[in-house]
């Protein structure tokens, strides 16, 4: 089946930021729900805004009792950042929601979003333009609280217009290039895609399951893996699956012995991050069935980050999990990246492995 990147152009387009998915929910609810999806069979919105969706067992299994649970956590947040003060020319002052870089800010535009409209801006750091700046202050990186955004528009019609607590997101129009997908927010709107897209190849081949799919597109996960705590809390998973983009460094400059994932050879599963150590049953479940079907797949070590893997990992009794992602370049900028046959084996994974999960994985 041909991969939807209509739908991925448009979820990785829609703004959202820690606290302010509701715009990406909407559009998924549209994508997901109804009985022309078939996709789902139930479906909520929690109180902390993660759309929990469910697609019941459609076999019974060896053992008789209640189906087995997996949840797949799908975070919908983009970093970002929320206004903290209006000057008194019309400036606008930001902290951020998530981690930047800020070397990668400098000459942003940005959408600022606001109760009564989208506006377009740019946004720079304080400072003295190349012309008339000394090499030592071009060499200072400054913090997000040195950035601001210009609106190009009257202070006082600034002031009108936005509020403290608007939330602004980098503009970059999402791009195709004939291997690439290059976009803001493919973190994580990759994992919310890649959901979407294996749960519909199960709806459209009939293929029958033992357990339960729950999939909660989750909210918050860049400050802290929030929305994914509730969602476990609620779900009871037996198994948990991380879905997030994992670093692929590739790149110029950085040795192999780190660059974690090279692009084009996978689907990444991840083993270890600072926030989970993947269940070694479930690597190699996956890994077995990456092998029988011939999807590639590359096991991954980050030695920083993290994923809402580990939020169901410790929910309730706990949970059984994995992280299964595409390596992406230049995480947590306007020009992340991911190779398609890698997004296409993520795909393919979820949804060879999804109708092997039975009662006798959780015995």
């Amino acid at each position: 089946m041909k991969l939807d990147l209509d739908l991925f152009r448009a979820l990785c387009e829609t703004p959202g930021v820690p606290g302010r998915e509701e715009r990406v929910r909407a559009l998924i609810e549209k994508t997901v729900l109804g009985p022309r999806a078939g996709l789902f069979d139930e479906h909520h919105v929690d109180a902390m805004g993660s759309l929990i969706c469910t697609r019941r067992a459609t076999k019974g299994g060896k053992t008789k009792g209640k189906a087995p649970r997996v949840l797949l956590a799908a975070h919908m947040d983009e970093i970002g950042f929320y206004v903290r003060h209006v000057d008194d020319q019309g400036y606008l002052w930001l902290n951020a929601a998530g981690g930047f870089d800020t070397r990668n800010l400098f000459a942003s535009r940005v959408t600022v979003v606001t109760s009564s409209g989208d506006i377009s801006g740019v946004m720079n750091p304080g400072g003295k333009p190349i012309h008339i700046s000394s090499d030592a202050e071009r060499t200072k990186v400054p913090g997000v609280e040195e950035f601001f955004v210009d609106l190009g528009m009257e202070p006082a019609d600034v002031k009108k217009k936005v509020r403290i607590g608007d939330y602004v997101v980098l503009a970059q129009p999402f791009m195709e290039t004939p291997m690439k997908v290059v976009s803001k927010a493919l973190d994580n709107r990759m994992a919310c895609f890649v959901a979407i897209e294996a749960v519909r190849r199960l709806a459209k081949k009939g293929t029958k399951h033992e357990a339960d799919i729950v999939v909660s597109f989750c909210t918050q996960e860049e400050v802290g893996l929030r929305g994914a705590t509730t969602s476990a809390n609620q779900v009871g998973a037996d198994i948990g699956v991380g879905l997030d983009v994992n670093l692929a460094c590739d790149t110029p400059g950085v040795p192999d012995s780190q660059r974690v994932t090279k692009q084009g050879d996978g689907a990444a599963i991840m083993i270890q991050d600072s926030s989970m150590i993947s269940d070694w049953r479930l690597v190699d479940a996956v890994c077995d069935c990456a092998k029988k079907h011939r999807i590639p797949v590359q096991r991954a070590v980050l030695p920083r980050g993290g994923q809402d893997g580990a939020a169901i990992q410790r929910s309730g009794k706990g949970a059984r999990c994995v992280a299964i992602g595409a390596g992406t370049r230049y995480i947590h900028t306007t020009t992340e990246m991911i190779d398609k046959r890698d997004l296409e084996a993520v795909v393919d994974l979820l949804a060879a492995w999804l109708p092997t999960i039975s009662s006798e994985d959780i015995a």
